[in-house]
């Protein structure tokens, strides 16, 4: 790096943003994620000995999944390329394994390559990379907010160890926010503030456990605050949390429609409905409608849980359902919010009975694991000349006029006295 290009770099983390700025360089700096990296950690024993197996960072954005395989480049004595799925593409990978094969021959050194967002991907991306993974001639680390058992080919996923970084802690985000103010390279160390009580605890509670959202709101909240000079002629910088709790406006609840959340967050709405406890069912909801998920996706769902788990123990509330779905579809969101709470509230409420769904899941299972039987003459239809000269409905016998004590099969004679739903006692809340 010549001069110029030293200088440039200096005055661009100077300029960079504080989350930028206030990224981890070493495994202590590192907050939250004890599990992880915190001493005696499986990752931070192999980190230690450079020994770093093909793995893939998991967890919700700005918990430090980049910043840990940046704290990796500087720790490891191979060589370390990062990419973005977003970008790259089969050339530039055949480029990097091209010169990994170059540097393993005469160098006899390592590459890594790090791919942010490699849930992005594609098969092809994934499968070109594979070989070269597998063989040892680069060490894969991924980072995705996505699960990678959906995201990432099984094949390389069977060859990379997965760790999961989870949302961060509020005392986690505050002490960052602390250290933000008080960092004497990186931070506003020559800045005095006149902090509110609570003021930084408000803004790491707001962030939700992403650490880039909390100290981007901070330097926003720096840079737009009333100041004043003090007796030593510093300048003071007043942090309230008011002010700040109008300049932030939450612009998103955590739910992806497509990803992992979306299956997490339907799947508490159903359990919480199954389990009688409407408020949990009521908030599970609020969560999918408020972050803009399709209303008649959630009706749709409804309707499934009226029949799967209320069943017979209450007919009405596939009537319910049913009507809600018609409502969502007539009214849309905001207007058809309510008319899901009401449905949401009854069924979660409703006696539940699965006789139904599992008394159809046994017919599944029957009908997929053996040939289709052919319906008893008897209880076929007979309503040509032919069809009951060849014995169709022969010998039937006609309920309403049958004696009291007569009986007849309706299934085929191989499951002659198979029982597939079996009466059960309704399940009151």
């Amino acid at each position: 790096m010549d001069l110029f290009a030293y200088k440039a770099e200096i005055r661009r983390k100077k300029e960079a943003p504080l989350a930028d700025r206030m990224r981890p360089e070493t495994l202590d700096e590192i907050v939250g994620q004890r599990e992880v990296v915190g001493p005696g950690s499986a990752l931070r024993i192999i980190l230690e000995r450079d020994e770093i197996p093909s793995m893939i960072f998991w967890g919700p954005p700005g918990v430090g999944k980049t910043t840990l395989a940046r704290v990796i480049a500087r720790t490891t004595t191979s060589r370390f390329v990062a990419m973005s799925a977003t970008s790259s593409g089969v050339a530039e990978l055949r480029s990097v394994v091209a010169e990994a094969e170059d540097r393993m021959k005469l160098h006899n050194e390592r590459t890594i390559v790090f791919v942010d967002e490699i849930h992005r991907w594609n098969k092809a991306q994934q499968d070109a990379f594979l070989p070269y993974v597998e063989d040892g001639t680069v060490t894969l680390i991924g980072a995705t907010t996505e699960n990678p058992s959906f995201e990432v080919n099984s094949a390389l996923l069977s060859r990379c160890r997965v760790f999961v970084l989870t949302k961060l802690d509020t005392a986690d985000i505050e002490g960052l926010l602390t250290r933000a103010m008080t960092d004497p390279r990186r931070g506003y160390h020559e800045t005095t503030f006149d902090l509110e009580d609570g003021v930084l605890h408000f803004i790491a509670d707001v962030a939700d456990g992403d650490a880039r959202t909390a100290l981007n709101a901070f330097e926003m909240a720096v840079q737009f605050a009333e100041g004043s000079v003090d007796d030593h002629a510093q300048h003071v910088v007043r942090l309230r949390r008011e002010d700040i709790a109008k300049m932030l406006r939450r612009s998103h609840v955590l739910y992806d429609k497509k990803g992992e959340e979306h299956y997490n967050i339907i799947s508490a709405l159903h359990k919480s409905m199954r389990g009688s406890d409407p408020n949990a069912a009521l908030y599970w909801l609020g969560r999918m409608l408020e972050a803009g998920e399709d209303p008649l996706y959630v009706a749709r769902r409804l309707v499934r849980f009226a029949s799967e788990d209320v069943g017979l123990a209450d007919p009405q509330a596939l009537v319910i359902a049913t009507a809600a779905f018609e409502a969502a579809h007539q009214l849309g969101m905001p207007e058809c919010d309510v008319c899901l709470a009401q449905c949401v509230a009854y069924l979660a409420q409703a006696p539940k009975s699965v006789a139904v769904y599992a008394a159809y899941g046994r017919v599944k299972k029957d009908i997929a694991e053996s040939p289709n039987d052919p319906v008893p003459l008897h209880i076929r239809n007979a309503s040509t000349t032919l069809m009951k000269n060849l014995g169709y409905g022969k010998g039937y016998v006609y309920p309403p006029a049958a004696a009291k004590n007569e009986k007849q099969e309706y299934l085929p004679d191989r499951l002659r006295g198979k029982r597939y739903f079996e009466r059960e006692e309704k399940r009151e809340i």
